[in-house]
């Protein structure tokens, strides 16, 4: 993960954050990852929260999603971490759900910061190329603590019938991503 910034007058980027692959058994692995003998992060959202303090990072690949304190925005902090689904892991929500496929994908956070939505499908096209049994749609919420970390919220599992693979979110009254600003 960059950072962009201006220096003088022109731009500039520094990369700050690194998430590595992790090693998996071949036979573990869909035919597009069989070769590479591990499971890449793919990180496929990332949300910033209104406040510029959290940056939430999710991990499609290893089901792994991450908050940094980026009060510092070169030199993030990991403060919180959590896993679900995955490609190889297929890590279950805490309510006790089953081994679920897909991970983390596209992010939304509350204009206060305190709760983050997920859900689990990439693309429809996509999806089957690195999760070749197929999606179970779901949603969960994640509650962040104001001071860094994050839990899954163990009453909040949204699982989407067969066939229905949710995506974008957006929240009544406004989120981080629709609530952006510019600065000159």
């Amino acid at each position: 993960i960059w950072t962009w910034y201006r220096e003088d007058d022109r731009w500039a980027a520094q990369k700050v954050i690194t998430i590595p692959a992790e090693p998996a058994d071949p036979n573990q692995l869909p035919a597009v990852l069989k070769t590479f003998k591990a499971c890449p992060s793919l990180v496929t959202d990332i949300e910033l929260s209104v406040d510029d303090r959290y940056l939430y990072v999710s991990c499609w690949g290893t089901g792994d999603f991450l908050q940094y304190d980026v009060t510092d925005p070169f030199n993030p902090l990991l403060t919180g971490k959590l896993r679900i689904g995955g490609i190889v892991s297929r890590a279950p929500h805490p309510n006790g759900s089953e081994a679920l496929s897909g991970g983390p994908q596209m992010v939304e956070v509350s204009r206060d910061g305190k709760r983050i939505y997920f859900t689990n499908s990439l693309y429809g096209a996509i999806d089957p190329q690195f999760y070749p049994n197929g999606i179970q749609g779901w949603m969960v919420k994640v509650n962040a603590a104001a001071d860094g970390g994050i839990a899954l919220d163990p009453d909040f599992f949204l699982d989407w019938p067969t066939g229905h693979l949710p995506h974008q979110i957006r929240l009544q009254g406004g989120d981080a991503s629709s609530d952006s600003y510019c600065y000159p």
